[in-house]
């Protein structure tokens, strides 16, 4: 087969769609890639779970598992049993009615089922909600900054604007959200949406307190927006004690469409979401539904279904430890909490207060990851440097800003690290930083 002409195209990246000339969407590939070329390098960059606890050989029981609450629960005969996890699947997804259990046992979230679209990951729950929900392109949607790049890529793939509210290190600056919607309505056009993770966010870690979340519920409902509330790490809270609500848990007025994923409490590779979409919607010509059956139509032309086989081991996870996330996740957990312990403990024995090295950083009350502000530039090309000259990686939080921000900050994750790896790590991040300081030293 003769190679492609240096001089000729079959296509222009112009004639396709804007948003594939937009740098957000080059993030995860570029961080993959990094980690791929330095496989030696300590993983502070990986934000996916841990794989201690993964096991193959449990899959086929969850599977028999899920099977047996088919035929026993659900009353499903052999023939039954068989279409439900090999043929074309339900829309709206086969374990609904098991994640309405655990949403109500670890969340005390009471939906019904039918509210709930079950997606191919959280990914594709965030673009039905962001398709269903601007109709137009007046419609904008609001997001924290920093934000995940899930979202703030979907909405650009849809030609959606997203509008940054700032965060502060106590959470929304609900202010700047006020006066952000009031700068939407002003230019003529309306603010439909706010996403956040008020549970230990990716990529900064940030939590809301119970008194914001009330507040910014509040918000919501005067000026007339929804929330799109991402949960993906609310388990792993780092120290023992109740929990937060989340603000799905305190949404009396239906302003919360919830997104959840199994991804970081089951395993990613089942590709399980889910939506919770209780909104209800009219119609002028008469009748009303669920929001959720509106989410199903898109994914009908979507992806048609989530993997039923997918779905049912997961599901029979979730039957296995009585629909409890939180049961479920005890020893990962444990190794979150350890690693983060670690990792903070590490940062202040390596900067201490006081001295002059220009080092500061968060301190997230759960989840997977800590923000690092340090004394130079910390964009692609360092992080490039830092993996080849000192074999660690980490995430330059730049590619979380949209528009700018965070060019002196790093994102660590302990997620994927052991107790060795992390000293390691910051042994390395230590001698990175006393480099930069030299060499900005020398040049002076």
């Amino acid at each position: 087969m003769n190679a492609p002409s240096t001089t000729e195209a079959d296509l222009f990246v112009e004639e396709l769609h804007p948003s594939l000339s937009d740098p957000g969407l080059e993030t995860m590939n570029f961080l993959n890639e990094v980690a791929h070329r330095f496989p030696k390098a300590v993983p502070f960059a990986a934000g996916r779970p841990c794989e201690e606890f993964f096991d193959l050989d449990a899959l086929p029981r969850y599977l028999t598992t899920f099977q047996r609450y088919l035929a026993t629960e659900k009353g499903a005969d052999e023939r039954q049993v068989r279409r439900t996890l090999l043929q074309y699947g339900r829309t709206k997804g086969i374990i609904h009615e098991l994640l309405a259990r655990t949403l109500r046992l670890d969340e005390g979230i009471e939906v019904d089922p039918e509210s709930i679209v079950v997606t191919a990951g959280c990914q594709e729950a965030m673009f039905l909600a962001l398709r269903a929900l601007c109709a137009s392109e007046q419609d904008v949607v609001l997001a924290v900054s920093p934000s995940y790049v899930g979202l703030t890529g979907a909405a650009r793939l849809l030609d959606r604007e997203v509008w940054p509210v700032r965060e502060t290190a106590h959470g929304v600056d609900l202010d700047h959200l006020v006066a952000q919607v009031a700068a939407i309505r002003a230019v003529g056009k309306r603010p439909r949406a706010f996403y956040l993770v008020p549970d230990f966010a990716n990529p900064s870690g940030m939590s809301l307190d119970l008194d914001s979340r009330k507040a910014l519920l509040d918000l919501a409902g005067q000026h007339d927006f929804l929330l799109l509330e991402d949960n993906p790490y609310g388990v792993f809270q780092a120290e023992d004690g109740p929990r937060v609500p989340t603000l799905k848990a305190l949404d009396t007025d239906r302003r919360v469409v919830y997104l959840g994923s199994l991804a970081k409490t089951c395993f990613p590779g089942a590709r399980v979401g889910y939506a919770v979409a209780d909104q209800l919607v009219s119609s002028r010509h008469g009748g009303t539904g669920l929001l959720a059956d509106e989410l199903s139509k898109i994914k009908s032309m979507l992806t048609v279904n989530t993997s039923p086989l997918a779905q049912a081991m997961a599901g029979g996870k979730l039957l296995e430890h009585g629909c409890s996330l939180v049961r479920a996740n005890q020893a990962e957990i444990a190794v979150y909490r350890r690693n983060m312990r670690l990792l903070l403990d590490g940062l202040r024995r390596r900067f201490p207060a006081g001295q002059p090295h220009g080092v500061s950083w968060n301190t997230p009350s759960g989840g997977f990851f800590v923000v690092v502000t340090v004394p130079f530039v910390a964009d692609d090309a360092m992080l490039e440097h830092s993996a080849r000259r000192h074999e660690v990686l980490w995430t330059p939080m730049s590619h979380f800003y949209d528009g700018g921000g965070g060019a002196n900050q790093l994102r660590l994750s302990i997620s994927v690290v052991t107790p060795e790896q992390v000293e390691t790590g910051l042994d390395r991040l230590l001698a990175l930083v006393e480099e930069q300081a030299h060499r900005a030293g020398a040049g002076n």
